[in-house]
């Protein structure tokens, strides 16, 4: 039984239950294990061994491409802002073309990528995976279906990337096709025309909202995963995007920790549901 509702149930004009923040990592599975990588490299890219200079030359071009990308779109690169960045990004939305990047946040966060094990230039060199703190870029995205997302890319091989989204602006964006007027403050709607129809539109959710958010995040891939010479090459596996953590709107104050190793699903707390 919830205390709360049945202590307020007088004062409250009407209840919803929806997913609040939705973290999605996004992979390559035929890049995840060391000795697959190698044969990436050895097989489309034609390098072997792998070492440290030819990782270090891929982000170094990585993060070029960042810069040259920033200049075209004409948005801002955000070094290691303090405070909260959803204030930080708010701004820059206001005035958002559909499906533009906003901003972008560069910060240091921890992610699994490849080193190469050995020499800078050794032939006895090998890939192994290891967890470090490395520079990020949070690309701030006015999605047209799923509204105010970001799509975290690491610059290292092999490119493990994070999608946050928040289906309180799907949501809105379905009220506001729909007619039905509505009140949203933050992650929360305050009042609506409609509250069974909201209701609706929350259960309807499904995985197949991630589409347009998922091609995104192959189009960032896509750009370092193919030399020069083989651009119209294709990967024999496709990226992958799966369940981080999911909160629901009702239990925003609790914590959930997660790890994550070659695409396994972790346990999370049991207030926490977990998507398929």
């Amino acid at each position: 039984m919830n205390t709360f509702y049945e202590h307020h149930k007088d004062s409250i004009r009407f209840q919803y239950a929806c997913f609040d923040r939705i973290l999605l990592n996004a992979a390559i599975p035929l890049l995840l294990e060391p000795t697959a990588a190698q044969g990436f490299f050895s097989h489309y890219r034609h390098i072997y061994p792998v070492t440290q200079k030819v990782l270090h030359d891929i982000s170094e071009r990585y993060h070029q491409w960042v810069r040259n990308q920033a200049e075209r779109w004409k948005v801002p690169i955000l070094e290691y802002p303090e405070g909260r960045r959803e204030d930080i990004v708010a701004p820059y939305f206001t005035r958002a073309q559909p499906d533009r990047i906003v901003a972008i946040i560069k910060s240091r966060e921890p992610a699994n990528i490849l080193v190469s094990i050995g020499g800078r230039d050794s032939q006895g060199c090998h890939l192994d995976r290891k967890l470090r703190w490395v520079v990020q870029y949070n690309f701030y995205l006015n999605d047209r279906e799923l509204g105010p997302l970001f799509i975290r890319m690491c610059p290292y091989f092999p490119f493990p990337a994070r999608v946050c989204l928040n289906q309180h602006h799907w949501i809105a964006g379905q009220l506001k096709r729909l007619g039905i007027e509505f009140q949203k403050s933050d992650n929360a709607f305050s009042s609506c025309a409609d509250p069974e129809m909201l209701q609706q539109i929350a259960d309807s959710f499904s995985p197949g909202a991630f589409e347009s958010s998922g091609q995104k995040v192959a189009g960032r891939f896509d750009a370092f995963l193919h030399s020069r010479g083989m651009q119209r090459a294709r990967l024999p596996s496709s990226i992958v995007c799966f369940a981080d953590r999911v909160l629901p709107q009702s239990d925003l104050s609790s914590t959930c920790r997660t790890r994550r190793f070659a695409g396994k699903i972790a346990r999370c707390e049991s207030k926490h549901r977990t998507t398929q």
